[in-house]
């Protein structure tokens, strides 16, 4: 009696927690009902199955429970039960396919109006390349792959030379055109997904899938992978918006070309000198950081993180949350680097000073702090180096800190709280891994070793290259 009254509760409560269950699917905002009217057939056919199942186990535990002269009785065959069983899970199974099978013949067929996005997924970021005016992608070959060439775009080609590089920022589609989105990953598989879309789909190293959706709701959705990819896959966000035809057309007006990234202008130290002087009276003349104006050190930094940072005040991603008080004040000191050749002017005047270590002004346990930083190694290395591919700056050597105070405002949402700042929403979710400030003090102890490290490491290099000049 006590398993049947529990049988019961296990249906009834089931029932009552879906109806009254928040988490539900999101509002659709593509042409996919198909894949949730398939979704819904294959619930309510498991959901109706799961409710007769349970209930016939009541009866039968109720009705057959052991009762004193009551003998049980074996029946290995009953044709007529099994008959009615076989038809019942044929009806079952086709009526969960078939809906299934109707919208994946949709899925796979691409109509020829569709426009083309690639989608190159890596760990752990999304960017995105649409053709130019031309209306075709130019080729690409993994081997081609670079700092400066992030996509591997075959320079020789010229249907490539205006094609739309977005990387790791949002990337924006036009309301009601039918998208078809080429998907490749440069490293692990992943999946491209939006809930609010239903299609997802995976990358898959080496070879370029596909699929297509249809946007239908103008707004801003959130990108995530669907995919065990590495111990970064819960950062692994991105951003989609859907834009009015208008307001798509002047975002796409804005974007830069492949040919218009690939002639940036070379930097020049000795015009970026000049402008830098402004910079010099916070952040000092050797570019050393100067902690009594809460500037960090400079020099060392690698000219692509320079340059993201610089654009991320640019475009309001940085600076402008409420409690941010010194990015607040750097804000409008980007403001003067006004065009692209003063900002490579000043990065190559900033790559050009020496890189002496930073003081070290954190007292942490180094040791506790080696455990902690393992699962920072995967972004920024084993050596605190940095990596472009992560898109994660050097972290040895440089301002203790600064790096602690950023720590602490990634973890209080103070920093990274820009919808559009994927790259900061990926670092807050890490930095809540660091539950307090001596684990954050712990780190940047740690950190701080490996500036050590590094210049024996330099040290050793410079005497091997004497001995071979000496040799030679």
């Amino acid at each position: 009696m006590i398993v049947a009254i529990m049988l019961f509760i296990i249906v009834i409560g089931s029932l009552v927690f879906n109806f009254l269950s928040p988490w539900w699917f999101t509002e659709i905002a593509s042409n996919w009902g198909g894949i949730d009217f398939a979704v819904f057939v294959t619930f309510w056919i498991c959901g109706v199955a799961f409710v007769l199942i349970g209930l016939f186990m009541v009866y039968t535990t109720w009705k057959y429970r052991r009762r004193e002269g009551q003998t049980a009785v074996y029946e290995p065959e009953n044709k007529r039960l099994e008959w009615i069983l076989t038809i019942l899970t044929t009806i079952g199974v086709v009526g969960m396919l078939a809906p299934g099978l109707l919208v994946w013949d949709d899925y796979v067929n691409v109509p020829p109006q569709a426009r083309e996005v690639e989608i190159v997924g890596q760990q752990w970021s999304w960017s995105y390349r649409l053709p130019g005016e031309d209306g075709i992608l130019g080729t690409v070959d993994a081997k081609l792959i670079s700092v400066d060439n992030p996509f591997g775009l075959d320079p020789e080609d010229p249907d490539g030379q205006d094609d739309i590089l977005i990387e790791r920022e949002a990337l924006h589609l036009p309301i009601d055109r039918p998208v078809k989105a080429l998907l490749r990953s440069k490293d692990v598989l992943h999946d491209f997904y939006v809930p609010q879309f239903r299609a997802k789909m995976d990358l898959v190293p080496g070879m370029i899938t596909y699929m297509w959706f249809t946007p239908t709701r103008v707004g801003t959705y959130e990108v995530l992978c669907a995919e065990l990819c590495g111990i970064g896959h819960h950062t692994m966000r991105g951003t989609v918006v859907v834009d009015t035809q208008e307001d798509y057309d002047t975002w796409l007006d804005g974007q830069q070309t492949y040919a218009q990234i690939s002639t940036r202008p070379q930097g020049d130290p000795i015009a970026g000198q000049a402008t830098y002087a402004v910079c010099a009276a916070c952040h000092g003349p050797a570019g050393e950081g100067l902690v009594a104006l809460n500037a960090p050190k400079l020099s060392g930094q690698d000219e692509w993180y320079l340059r993201h940072q610089i654009l991320a005040y640019k475009q309001g991603l940085r600076g402008v949350h409420e409690e941010d008080t010194y990015g607040k004040e750097m804000a409008p000191m980007v403001a003067t680097l006004f065009d692209a050749a003063t900002t490579e002017n000043v990065i190559a005047y900033i790559r050009s000073l020496p890189d002496d270590p930073a003081p070290v002004t954190i007292d942490g346990n180094a040791d506790r702090g080696a455990n902690l930083y393992s699962g920072c190694t995967v972004c920024h290395g084993s050596d605190g180096g940095g990596s472009h591919g992560t898109f994660a700056p050097r972290l040895a050597g440089m301002t203790d800190w600064y790096l602690a105070r950023q720590l602490q405002n990634f973890r209080a949402g103070i920093r990274g709280s820009h919808p559009m700042d994927n790259l900061g929403k990926q670092m807050g979710l890490m930095s809540k891994q660091l539950g307090d400030d001596d684990a954050i003090n712990d780190v940047v102890a740690y950190i701080n070793t490996m500036s050590t490290r590094m210049t024996q490491t330099a040290m050793r290099q410079t005497i091997d290259d004497r001995g071979e000049t000496d040799g030679g």
